[in-house]
Parts: structure tokens; sequence; C-alpha cells
């Protein structure tokens, strides 16, 4: 009988396009957590803008998380079926993670749009990704209730992400109700603005499209908060509590 793959075996490939001392990235360590039903599985999803805008969906599974990058993000309307492209499982830790990737792979701004739990509806989630149908249930921040990822015949990587309908599904599109980070409660400019702006000038130049334009746009939107933040005479918050 196979012996099923290790968290570090796992994690090669992320730490294979990643080079640690440029990218703030979480390395991850190499641990198998021995399986707990009484321990909810964590789940997130980050919003992430390089040389295109997609958002990253991952589900904590033997150690890892399983993780699809989805170009138009989840939808709450069940008759959207949004294209969801399977890739590297990423360590536990990623699912804190939110900032700037300087240069490289990923090179960009990451969000991390929601967060929460995630509960599998099937006996066996290592039988039903090898399946190809995963149904699960989320309780996170923005994403609640019953949802589907549906593997497609033609890719093996490609899957589908829908929602089923039940109370938390709804036409309101929820990328644009609810844009900002669950973590640090600002958008993508605000994360920015943590960095210096003025450095990605000369590492944007290649980026083109409407991601190079959205780029090129929250580094101006930065470099003004970073003003506004630095202006002379601009009130400062007092550590003491009143």
């Amino acid at each position: 009988m196979t012996q099923p793959a290790t968290s570090h075996q796992r994690l090669a490939a992320y730490h294979g396009k990643r080079d640690f001392s440029s990218s703030p990235e979480p390395r991850g360590a190499a641990r198998q957590r021995r399986p707990n039903r009484h321990k909810p599985l964590r789940f997130c999803v980050q919003k992430h803008l390089s040389r295109h805008l997609h958002f990253d969906f991952r589900l904590e599974h033997q150690g890892v998380l399983l993780s699809w990058a989805i170009p138009k993000g989840p939808s709450l309307d069940p008759a959207d079926k949004r294209l969801a492209m399977r890739v590297e499982d990423h360590p536990l830790d990623y699912g804190h993670f939110e900032g700037v990737i300087p240069e490289g792979y990923g090179a960009g701004v990451v969000m991390l749009w929601d967060e929460g739990t995630w509960q599998c509806q099937m006996p066996d989630i290592a039988a039903a990704l090898e399946q190809g149908e995963l149904k699960f249930s989320l309780e996170g921040v923005k994403l609640k209730g019953s949802w589907v990822l549906v593997r497609t015949a033609r890719d093996p990587r490609s899957w589908l992400l829908i929602k089923h309908r039940d109370e938390w599904s709804a036409s309101l599109n929820i990328i644009q109700a609810a844009p900002d980070s669950v973590k640090s409660f600002g958008d993508m400019a605000d994360i920015l603005a943590l960095e210096d702006p003025a450095q990605w000038q000369s590492r944007l130049a290649g980026h083109g499209g409407a991601a190079g334009q959205a780029l090129r746009e929250l580094i101006q939107q930065a470099a003004e908060k970073i003003a506004a933040r630095n202006k002379p005479g601009r009130p400062r918050r007092s550590a003491t509590k009143h």
C-alpha cells in the first residue's frame, strides 16, 4: 500500500518556486498534523494582484493548504460556475499571510480576503478529491454555507467552484460588496502603503494589460496614503488610552 506523501514532500513545489531570501511569504514547517475530528479545519481566500488579478482559495488538509486559483473569485450565485485551477499545496502558515511579494514568482500584493473554517460533507476528503467532486461547507466572514468543487474532464488541474442553493446563496456580487481585508481591514493600496511604493515603479515596468494598470494605480494610491500619513501637522494617534 502506497504511503501518503508527507507535508514536507507536498510542499516541494511550493518551496521550489520561491526565493525566501527576498519573499516575505512563510516558508512553512514540515509537519503532519494528526487527524482530530474535534478541531475544525481552516480555510482562507487571498486576493492576489500580480500579473493577473485572481483569488486563491485554500482548504486545510493533511498538514497543508490545498489551493486553487480562481480568476473571477468566488460567487454566491449557484448559477455561476467559477473556474478554479489547482495549484501547488501551500503551508498552513500561508493562511495568515498578507503583504507584498517584491519580486519573483507571484510578485504583487496579497490580501487576506476571507478566512474561517470548513467541513467536508463527504465521508473521505482524499477519496472525494481523487473522484473529482468535493462537497463542503464554509463558515467564514464572507463565505458561508454549502459549496462544491468539481473537476472538469479536460484538464486534471481544472475545477469549478459552485455555490449550493441555501440560505447563504445570493445574487449579490460579494467581490464588489466586500472588497477589503479581514485581517487589516484595509484595501490593496493600504497593504502596499506599508512598503515603499517608489521601489515598485521599476519592478512593475514589465507588467502590462489590466493588471499592470491596476498595479500602477495602486502605487499612486499608496504613495498618496503615505504622503497624507506623513503630512506635517497631521494629528498623531496617542498611545494613551482614555
